[in-house]
């Protein structure tokens, strides 16, 4: 692994491309914004694959696979710039299935739901369920995670459990940043709730890619010729480091603000913040590009 808290400024993946034979890409902050694709970042993820290499997005939304896909289609992010797609959301069904005829209490935007689609779990009300699933806030334009003090305080007394499908904290929904399931699980651990959290920065989803990439590649595939790209640090460069694999860190995502400007981030801004956090990169890159 060739990470560091010193990593060099590049202009294209280009310029390191061809040390890798695949690509494990972070969705939000990196190909969209939430809102809309961006191109230059989806053509750079179409031209490796052109090139030969096999691209995985790695995404910790709360949703299936097929509901991100759609919602890609939406922010015009063509499906031919990556051979398929991991989510969070699918490592929490995957848990729920495990535990058939569970009844669920749901915290987290309708648009969540189809998390549930085809499930045997009964969604109830917090006072009858055995679990707290959490995909984000309600309302999460107008909410924060203090909104919950008082609920968190209810679902400790009860010794609920809950089950985190999204580890961000924030993420970027065009030029805003908005709480995510992330940020309350970490305030009721705070208070001494169970959690369970899934996805990115943790092993599980990382031991999925790899099982993946090993069908694409029909083969066992070495660590050190996969290429994570994303823009938090706690969930994309902390998983990348953790798990040994090579990180281009996107300086314009949530982290902006930390090194000057965003389009020419400060080189030493860059070096102190990656130092402070304990984790490193191959290089960075304000926007993924080619």
């Amino acid at each position: 692994m060739s990470n560091s808290s010193h990593p060099p400024r590049i202009r294209g993946l280009s310029e390191i491309v061809a040390d890798y034979r695949y690509i494990l890409c972070d969705a939000w902050g990196v190909i969209h914004n939430g809102v809309t694709a961006y191109p230059a970042a989806v053509d750079a993820l179409r031209k490796c694959r052109e090139a030969g290499l096999k691209v995985l997005i790695i995404t910790n939304a709360p949703r299936p696979k097929q509901q991100v896909m759609e919602q890609f289609t939406r922010f015009g992010v063509d499906h031919d710039a990556f051979d398929d797609i991991i989510t969070s959301g699918g490592a929490a069904r995957d848990y729920l299935a495990a535990r058939p005829g569970i009844r669920v209490h749901h915290v987290g935007a309708e648009r969540d739901l189809a998390i549930y689609d085809g499930l045997d779990v009964t969604l109830a009300g917090e006072e009858e369920a055995e679990l707290i699933s959490c995909t984000g806030l309600f309302d999460d334009r107008v909410e924060t995670p203090e909104d919950y003090a008082d609920a968190f305080i209810r679902w400790k007394e009860r010794g609920l459990m809950m089950l985190c499908a999204n580890p961000d904290k924030v993420v970027e929904r065009g030029d805003t940043l908005v709480w995510c399931a992330g940020a309350l699980a970490e305030r009721y651990a705070g208070i001494g709730g169970e959690t369970v959290v899934l996805g990115k920065p943790h092993r599980p989803i990382y031991e999925t890619a790899m099982a993946r990439f090993a069908g694409l590649a029909g083969g066992p595939v070495d660590r050190s010729a996969i290429l994570a790209i994303g823009d938090a640090i706690a969930t994309d460069l902390r998983g990348a480091n953790d798990f040994g694999l090579d990180v281009l860190f996107v300086t314009a995502g949530i982290h902006a603000e930390e090194y000057g400007e965003r389009e020419n981030p400060d080189a030493e801004k860059v070096s102190a913040f990656l130092k402070a956090s304990g984790f490193g990169a191959r290089a960075y890159i304000p926007h993924l590009t080619f």
